[in-house]
């Protein structure tokens, strides 16, 4: 006989799910993805765009309730469809209310879908699109640590506002630049898997005022959930396990993280 899953816990204070795929769910209609994500006290919802042929999808999805937010980005995976006319399309976004950020954008040499020379062409033209609009960014980083840190220290001084590394997994000495430089980092359910203790290890040496949750959904599913379609109502799982790691009270967590993601991403105010 299986075991009954926990229930998803309700906390007092909202949830704000800062990084998900909307676009990508499949298991269910995405009305009923949203409601059960209203039900576990989901107050606001950031679909992320990854790719051109994705970037009006989010903008859609973005206009479909007053607590849906969007992004404007191409992924590393996808920096060799980057062009003059995709980024004209993201230049044209950034001053939409539902747009909170450029993004997703970063490098990732773990898959290397695109060559490595035109992924860091195409962070660094989208980190100038974040500062000349003066919107965070939401940054991938993945085998790419220092490559990261070398692009971004070329972006100190013009970027105003910074963002947030979202589902980290790289070492210490990336997260310590972010931390130092006023970055928030975001973690998922990878940090209720039980090999992710260098995750953990991240979350312990954040400050709580700068840390986000996020699903990825529907990648990266929380125990006790895992081998089930990610969502945004898996959202309270990762507040638990921060709350676990970082030994603090759930309901800190979840107030504290909330505060952060207003501060990160301004417009969701």
């Amino acid at each position: 006989m299986s075991r009954k899953k926990r229930e998803i816990p309700i906390f007092e204070h909202p949830l704000i799910e800062t990084h998900c795929h909307l676009d990508y769910l499949k298991d269910r209609p995405l009305a009923e993805t949203l409601a059960e994500a209203q039900r576990v006290n989901v107050e606001k919802v950031v679909t992320i765009a990854v790719s051109p042929n994705n970037l009006a999808r989010v903008r859609e999805l973005s206009q479909l309730a007053p607590w849906l937010y969007g992004t404007q980005g191409i992924h590393p995976h996808d920096a060799e469809q980057y062009s003059d006319a995709v980024e004209a399309e993201i230049r044209s976004h950034t001053g939409d209310d539902k747009i909170v950020a450029v993004g997703e954008i970063g490098l990732d040499y773990f898959y290397d879908n695109a060559d490595r020379a035109v992924q860091r062409e195409v962070f660094r033209r989208q980190l100038q699109i974040a500062c000349d609009t003066d919107l965070p960014v939401v940054i991938h980083s993945r085998e790419a640590d220092d490559d990261t840190i070398a692009i971004l220290k070329d972006f100190e001084q013009s970027l105003t506002r910074r963002g947030v590394i979202h589902s980290f997994t790289s070492g210490p000495g990336l997260a310590r630049y972010a931390i130092d430089q006023g970055w928030c980092l975001g973690f998922n359910g990878i940090a209720t898997f039980n090999k992710a203790e260098n995750v953990r290890d991240i979350i312990r040496m954040t400050p709580i005022g700068q840390i986000l949750l996020e699903t990825d959904a529907p990648f990266l599913t929380p125990v006790p959930y895992r081998g089930r379609e990610n969502a945004p109502c898996y959202i309270p799982f990762v507040a638990e396990k921060v709350a676990e790691v970082k030994e603090l009270a759930v309901e800190q967590v979840v107030t504290t993280t909330y505060r952060n993601s207003l501060r990160t991403f301004h417009r969701l105010q």
